[in-house]
């Protein structure tokens, strides 16, 4: 029997740098991400601010503020958006990528009608008129659930929840192959983040639309995505299946981001809420080693001389994780699912 062929990735990220240049010289904001995501997969990523995961986001359609360096591999359907010129990227923005932002208030035009703002790159990319493209936006309005009289209201005349629907309908407009929702649900109710989340995966379902979800939330990332990338410092710390990375994280780091989330109904977690003590560390002046090292509750004397890079969860296909205390498959036993990490005497 021939095997099916191989479908190409909607979106491969190669080993990105992301480099800011301000007033304290150069800030590495990202260093070293690799990802790669295919047709109806939907990713998330995690992780505290200013760990890296909006400027990965911004960086694949190139919305990086002048000046700002980049260096590796951001191939969208094979081609790489750091290289296109500015006629192809304008073409790719919309019509191959689009991007959901958190604060729908400040993305939309508040003195332009809901479905002009539609309608718009329906226009420039597709080549409608002005009446078909009017057409298509209420259309999609009716898609994500916002009723057509509603296409000539302004921004401010809509709840939060609706206009972070208009924004799903501008992102899905062109048809693109890959949408990026950062923070999409984040200011929403839940009832609401429940509807816009449920709303996202059937569209995904539908369409076999690439999906990455950025979001500090790893309970909705693990309701959401199929896979979750957690990032620190700039750079992914552990990668994997979300709901087992959400139960069982083999990073500390990923491990202190579950734990802290309180438990409905539970009084002892009211009590002693858990939580990561510290700061994330300044980009401009990261600790050696391990950046983690300095806030780690299982810290190693190894740790603040050794950067991990990703490695293999032993006996878990496509886990990740950069920590010394996932041990190298060559010369350690597989850990148990569950299995608490080792202390320092045990490794």
């Amino acid at each position: 029997m021939t095997p099916a062929p191989q479908r190409q990735p909607v979106l491969e990220i190669d080993d990105l740098r992301i480099t800011y240049r301000g007033s304290r010289g150069a800030i590495p904001a990202v260093r070293g991400v690799s990802l790669t995501l295919g047709p109806g997969q939907t990713l998330g990523l995690a992780g505290e601010s200013g760990c890296g995961k909006s400027t990965v986001a911004a960086a694949v359609l190139r919305l990086l503020p002048p000046g700002t360096e980049t260096a590796g591999r951001i191939l969208l359907d094979g081609e790489d958006t750091l290289t296109m010129n500015w006629g192809r990227l304008r073409a790719v923005r919309w019509a191959g990528a689009s991007i959901v932002f958190q604060g729908a208030m400040h993305s939309l035009n508040p003195v332009q009608r809901i479905v002009r703002q539609i309608a718009e790159p329906i226009e420039l990319h597709e080549g409608l008129g002005r009446e078909a493209a009017q057409r298509r936006a209420v259309e999609l309005m009716t898609r994500v659930g916002l009723p057509a009289w509603r296409a000539r209201s302004h921004p401010h005349e809509l709840s939060g929840g609706q206009r972070q629907r208009v924004m799903i309908a501008m992102a899905l407009a062109c048809s693109p192959r890959l949408v990026i929702a950062d923070e999409a649900t984040t200011a929403l109710d839940v009832m609401i983040q429940a509807q816009v989340l449920r709303l996202l995966g059937d569209l995904v379902a539908e369409r076999e639309i690439a999906l990455v979800m950025i979001s500090h939330d790893l309970s909705v990332l693990a309701e959401t995505c199929e896979r979750i990338a957690v990032m620190y410092a700039g750079r992914i710390v552990e990668h994997g299946p979300s709901r087992e990375v959400f139960a069982a994280a083999r990073h500390p780091y990923t491990g202190a981001l579950s734990a802290a989330f309180p438990t409905v109904g539970d009084p002892a977690g009211r009590r002693n809420p858990r939580g990561l003590a510290g700061d994330p560390p300044d980009p401009a002046a990261l600790p050696s080693g391990c950046a983690f090292h300095p806030r780690c509750p299982v810290v190693l004397d190894a740790c603040p001389a050794t950067a991990v890079d990703l490695r293999p969860v032993p006996g878990r296909h496509g886990w990740q994780a950069a920590c010394l205390h996932v041990p190298e498959a060559s010369r350690a036993p597989v850990p148990a699912a569950g299995t608490a990490l080792p202390t320092e005497g045990d490794a």
